[in-house]
C-alpha cells in the first residue's frame, strides 16, 4: 500500500498512473539519480506487487484507475481496514468484495490464525496469497480491469453456495436518502450476494464518499450492520447518519465508538 513506500517510489508511481509504463533512463535523468539506483527501486515495487518490469523500465501490475484511487486517502483507508480486521476471529470464514479499502483489509489479518476469505477481487489475491494462514477461494467470473474484480453468472453462483460470518463490501457513494451506490451494476449484484450471505456486513468506505451518488444503487444503509468510515467525515452527517439508526463508526488510527456486540474478536 502507499503508505510502506518511500518518496522515490510514490515518485515512480505517479508516473505510471500518469503514462502506464516507465523506463530507467527517462527516471534516472529526471531524478539525477543513477541507472542502478533506479533499477533497485523498480526491482523493490515489483516485489511488493505495483510493478512488471521489463527492459529498460517497467509497467504498472494493475489498472490506471486502480492505482488512482489507492493514492486517494492512503492513511484513512488504512485505518479503516486495520479496524476492519480486527473484526475478524480466529478461524473465521469472510467474504471481501472488490475495492482498494476492501482489498487492504487482508494486509491486516497478519497474525490472524485459519482464516478463509472469498472474495471476487484479485487485489485481496494478491495481498493475501503470501500469509500462510489465509486459505483463500476465488468467485471466478468475468474479470473487471478497471476495478481488479471478479464479476458475472459465475461470481454470483459461487457466492450463493456459501455462508460466512463477516462480508466486508464497498461502495462508490453512499448517502441517507439513496444508500450505497456504484458505478458497476455487476458489482452491485456481488454487494447484494454478499449481504444474503452473511451473519453480518460491514461497509468501508472513506468520508470523501459521503454524498456522493452512483449511476446504480445497491442496498440502503440500513442493510449495513457497520459503517467504517474516517475521522474526516463531517460531525453533522455522523450524527444525521445515528439519527437514522445507522450504525457507524469513525476510525482514526483506531475507531471511536464499538462494533456490534459479539463481533470482536
Amino acid at each position: 500500500m502507499i503508505a510502506e513506500l518511500n518518496d522515490r517510489e510514490r515518485i515512480i508511481l505517479d508516473r505510471l498512473s500518469a503514462d502506464g509504463s516507465v523506463f530507467v533512463g527517462a527516471l534516472a535523468r529526471d531524478l539525477g539519480l543513477s541507472e542502478v539506483t533506479i533499477r533497485g527501486d523498480l526491482k523493490a515495487l515489483e516485489e511488493k506487487g505495483w510493478v512488471n518490469r521489463k527492459r529498460g523500465g517497467a509497467a504498472a501490475a494493475m489498472h490506471r484507475d486502480i492505482l488512482e484511487r489507492q493514492r486517494v486517502y492512503p492513511e484513512q483507508k488504512s485505518a479503516i481496514a486495520r479496524t476492519a480486521a480486527e473484526l475478524v476471529r480466529d478461524g473465521d470464514v469472510i467474504m471481501i468484495e472488490a475495492g482498494t479499502t476492501t482489498a487492504l483489509i487482508a494486509r491486516y489479518l497478519a497474525g490472524k490464525r485459519d482464516i478463509h476469505i472469498v472474495t471476487n477481487s484479485t487485489l485481496v489475491f494478491s495481498y493475501a496469497r503470501m500469509n500462510p494462514n489465509l486459505q483463500i477461494t476465488m468467485t471466478g467470473g468475468e474479470f473487471r480491469r478497471p476495478t481488479e474484480s471478479l464479476v458475472g453468472p459465475i461470481a454470483l453462483e459461487t457466492i450463493a453456495r456459501l455462508n460466512v460470518r463477516l462480508a466486508f463490501v464497498g461502495t462508490d457513494g453512499f448517502t441517507l436518502e439513496r444508500g450505497m451506490t456504484t458505478h458497476l451494476m455487476e458489482g452491485a449484484e456481488i454487494v447484494k450476494a454478499m449481504k444474503a450471505h452473511a451473519k453480518t456486513t460491514v461497509l468501508t468506505a472513506d468520508s470523501s464518499k459521503y454524498g456522493k451518488i452512483g449511476f446504480s444503487s445497491v442496498l440502503p444503509l440500513s442493510a449495513m450492520d457497520l459503517i467504517l468510515t474516517d475521522g474526516n467525515l463531517d460531525d453533522r452527517a455522523e450524527a444525521e447518519l445515528r439519527e437514522a439508526g445507522i450504525n457507524i463508526r469513525r476510525c482514526h488510527g483506531a475507531c471511536t465508538d464499538h462494533a456490534p456486540s459479539g463481533e470482536h474478536g
